[in-house]
């Protein structure tokens, strides 16, 4: 294999590439980037690689989720703070359900740039690039915001700073409310549409819940936040590789290379040419890298994917995120399962059970729907049991906020529903309550699992 430097990727072909003006401004932003303190620690990285191969081995759970495409916009306390509190109450459904610690990874701080089917659109007769999120250029249909600036990648890189300090902050002072169940909003288990036994299996979990972490606060005499405080970690697709690359170093006193600017990038599944740019650059770097398989992936390509960013067939370094769809995941993904077990390769599954199961409305809207999400999710649990294998984590696109994006759930979001708060810049996310109620569901299928195996 050839020597790798952080801008080898640049003699390989590129898909999704950036298409800058004036070559001198990138390198200007890239040498600035590059004297800027780092986003993430290379002590982070390594941590987040131990929890990772743990997980490999069924010994913990991995759940991944957040914005679609990050704003700069939404650089926000109140926005922050519902992202990173309905991921750590999905988490803690998921451990009651799953008897299992969660590792907390958040499509934050970073998820700024947006693969796109075309490099173009049009309206009205206008042509011009499309929104590649804020890192590359803005989603208003001018020329002068949909020029790609390199200068937004500073941009980014501040409001990502930003956001990392106050996510930091508000996992350092624990969420005490988030420690009670009986203060989250769960009315939505009341609607008709929800069946009065799984109803009561909701409120049973509740109950039980709230007496565990009661009892551990008594037992301890210390505050649940104490007890229960928890590592988050950032993930973001590395599709902009002059961002990337502009902060991966060696640090004192470890071997290799570290992308500083998330704990956890992954390649995209319009990306992930095994001679392309993306697989060259994440190849060469310590941290663990998540690669996106959809269901053309052919069970060859996808172990010589895992050989190329894996050579030595390390643990904690791979993840393998399917996104196959609902009606195709019982077929496309066992050949891809049992190829990888038959090579002996070390990765950690995860599903993805968002991109897959789009779909467009009869007046041409974006969504997706909570049972197609859901059957994805346990389709994928039965596939791995069937073969052996370990279903080790999910991938959700989500929020916190009230939005009508995904149809269906126990709130009844219907097709007429969806333009009643359709905030997305690019595609569509579960709400609050569709995010709950997911973990409630996965944590029902996961009680059926195993017991994690000990150390």
């Amino acid at each position: 294999m050839s020597t790798w430097s952080p801008t080898s990727w640049k003699t390989k072909p590129i898909t999704q590439d950036v298409r800058y003006e004036v070559q001198k401004e990138v390198e200007e932003v890239v040498a600035e980037l590059g004297r800027l303190p780092p986003l993430v620690t290379s002590w982070e990285v390594e941590r987040l690689r131990e929890l990772v191969a743990e997980a490999q081995q069924g010994r913990r759970f991995l759940l991944q989720g957040g914005d679609c495409a990050e704003s700069l916009s939404d650089c926000r306390p109140d926005i922050i703070t519902n992202r990173q509190k309905i991921i750590l109450q999905m988490s803690l459904v998921l451990i009651h359900g799953g008897h299992r610690p969660v590792i907390r990874v958040g499509r934050i701080a970073g998820q700024y740039a947006k693969p796109r089917s075309k490099p173009t659109e049009t309206r009205g007769g206008v042509e011009l690039p499309s929104y590649f999120g804020d890192l590359v250029n803005r989603p208003e249909f001018t020329p002068e915001a949909r020029r790609a600036d390199p200068r937004l990648m500073l941009d980014c890189y501040h409001h990502a700073a930003m956001t990392l300090n106050f996510v930091r902050s508000l996992s350092d002072g624990g969420f005490a409310d988030v420690h009670h169940p009986e203060y989250w909003d769960l009315s939505f288990f009341q609607q008709a549409a929800v069946p009065g036994e799984l109803r009561e299996e909701y409120e049973q979990t509740t109950r039980k819940l709230s007496e565990a972490l009661r009892f551990m606060e008594a037992l301890g005499e210390r505050t649940v936040a104490d007890l229960t405080r928890v590592d988050f970690y950032t993930s973001h697709e590395g599709l902009n590789l002059h961002y990337e690359s502009a902060q991966t170093r060696q640090v004192p006193w470890r071997q290799g290379w570290y992308d500083l600017t998330t704990h956890l990038p992954w390649i995209g599944e319009r990306t992930r040419a095994l001679d392309g740019a993306h697989v060259e650059f994440f190849r060469g770097i310590r941290n663990p890298v998540g690669v996106k398989l959809g269901p053309s992936v052919s069970p060859a390509d996808a172990v010589r994917l895992a050989e190329q960013l894996n050579p030595d067939n390390e643990p904690g370094k791979l993840v393998l995120i399917t996104r196959m769809g609902a009606q195709k995941v019982a077929d496309a993904l066992p050949p891809v399962v049992e190829a990888m077990r038959r090579a002996g390769r070390l990765v950690l599954w995860v599903c993805d059970p968002m991109h897959g199961n789009t779909v467009s409305t009869s007046s041409g809207i974006k969504t997706r729907n909570f049972d197609d999400v859901l059957h994805e999710v346990e389709r994928s649990f039965d596939v791995h049991e069937q073969l052996g294998s370990y279903l080790g984590g999910v991938h959700f696109e989500l929020t916190g906020e009230d939005v009508t994006e995904c149809m269906g759930g126990a709130v009844g979001i219907t097709e007429k529903d969806l333009e009643r708060n359709y905030a997305t810049l690019c595609d569509p996310r579960l709400n609050y309550r569709q995010a709950l109620e997911m973990s409630f569901r996965i944590a029902r299928r996961m009680s059926r699992l195993p017991r994690a195996p000990r150390p």
